[in-house]
């Protein structure tokens, strides 16, 4: 018998399958250039710096930033986002985040709180899993110096209100961190519109690109500590870091073929352009919804469909364990999400699933298909059904 076509529902995870420039990008940087970044000045070591700046300014348009030197590339969304907490809080301040965070905001300012260097306070949210920016405001200190916020949750898909957050964190003369982890190429989205300081974001999601890929946008005035220090193949005769963007964050040689990689991906978005991503995304996220709803014994959690929510549904299924229910899918169905508490245990205490293994995680991409998601309610019907 044929084994059955892969669905693919992890987007949110990391998006799969890429658009084929994106391997065709990774695959002639390994065959034919195989050059660092900035190290020299032979024809292909030119090319491939070309190329990281190609990256560099496309994802500077992504977002409305006038200078691309301020977006700095990391090696994950994780590693932008310590770089950011770590390299901007000071000893003795406050931070604002929510319950909705990653533990990748979670656990560097458990850390920082930890060591006695900090102060932390961690907003609620409705049930639907959203932020009021009034408790964003209510929970300031005189001493508050940030506010870290998700641009969108990665269990229940709800985007928060990221302006009028950053207005709040501005006008208590505060920083906004934003992890666009589950926007970024997914939602069209301009960091000084929406009043945002700081952005982190992985470029292994909505932005296409490989795994390995990160970057940080620094709006102009912020310059947070660099968390590392070493060869950024320029001034080379100095013994210190480079003040200079983006160098002052770029030590030791970039993940290069992700990045070529992540150029293309960010190319293909420009091409598309992110607002039909968005578009045929709520068509798509509204079509799983009202599948899933209709399933006796599942429950979907999050904001009913609509344009404030991104292409996430997680779900339970009476009688099931979310990782039985998951195995099953795959195994049967061929259907792949994720099951657990996705590295956010507050929002799933928040939600009441946290002692019960969490949820299943169904995350459209932008190559998803309404083949996809039919397949996915089917089967998930069928399981429903036992």
């Amino acid at each position: 018998m044929p084994q059955a076509q892969r669905i693919y529902l992890d987007h949110a995870a990391t998006s799969w399958p890429k658009p084929e420039a994106v391997y065709a990008a990774v695959e002639r940087y390994q065959r034919e250039l195989g050059a660092p970044a900035g190290r020299g000045v032979y024809a292909e070591a030119l090319e491939v710096q070309d190329q990281v700046e190609q990256a560099r300014s496309g994802i500077a348009r992504l977002i409305g930033a006038g200078d691309a030197r301020r977006v700095v590339f990391c090696y994950s969304g994780t590693d932008a986002l310590n770089q950011a907490i770590l390299g901007t809080v000071r000893d003795g301040t406050h931070v604002i985040t929510t319950v909705v965070e990653h533990n990748s905001v979670l656990r560097p300012l458990g850390a920082l709180e930890d060591a006695g260097r900090i102060r932390v306070t961690r907003v609620g949210c409705d049930a639907s899993g959203f932020v009021d920016p009034a408790e964003i405001e209510r929970a300031w200190l005189p001493s508050t110096q940030l506010v870290v916020v998700t641009h969108a949750s990665n269990v229940t898909g709800a985007i928060q209100p990221i302006r009028d957050i950053g207005v709040v964190a501005h006008r208590r003369g505060g920083l906004l961190l934003v992890d666009a982890a589950q926007t970024l190429g997914e939602v069209p989205l301009n960091a000084g519109q929406l009043e945002i300081d700081l952005l982190a974001a992985p470029g292994h999601k909505g932005l296409l690109g490989p795994l390995g890929t990160g970057l940080l946008y620094l709006r102009p005035g912020v310059e947070p500590e660099p968390l590392r220090r070493g060869g950024t193949g320029s001034r080379s005769q100095s013994d210190r870091q480079p003040d200079e963007l983006p160098d002052r964050f770029e030590a030791g040689n970039l993940n290069v073929p992700g990045i070529v990689g992540l150029a293309a991906g960010v190319d293909y978005l420009h091409q598309r352009t992110v607002e039909r991503v968005r578009a045929d995304s709520i068509v798509l996220t509204n079509r799983l919804l009202a599948g899933l709803a209709s399933i006796k014994g599942v429950r979907l959690f999050g904001p009913p469909p609509g344009e404030q929510r991104v292409g996430i549904a997680s779900i339970t299924v009476d009688g099931y364990d979310p990782q039985e229910l998951a195995l099953l899918l795959d195994t049967a169905y061929r259907v792949q999400g994720r099951p657990g508490l996705h590295c956010a245990p507050l929002m799933h205490a928040a939600l009441g699933t946290l002692d019960h293994g969490g949820t299943l995680r169904l995350s459209l991409g932008c190559l998803s298909t309404a083949d996809d998601v039919d397949a996915a309610v089917a089967a998930i019907a069928a399981a429903a059904a036992g």
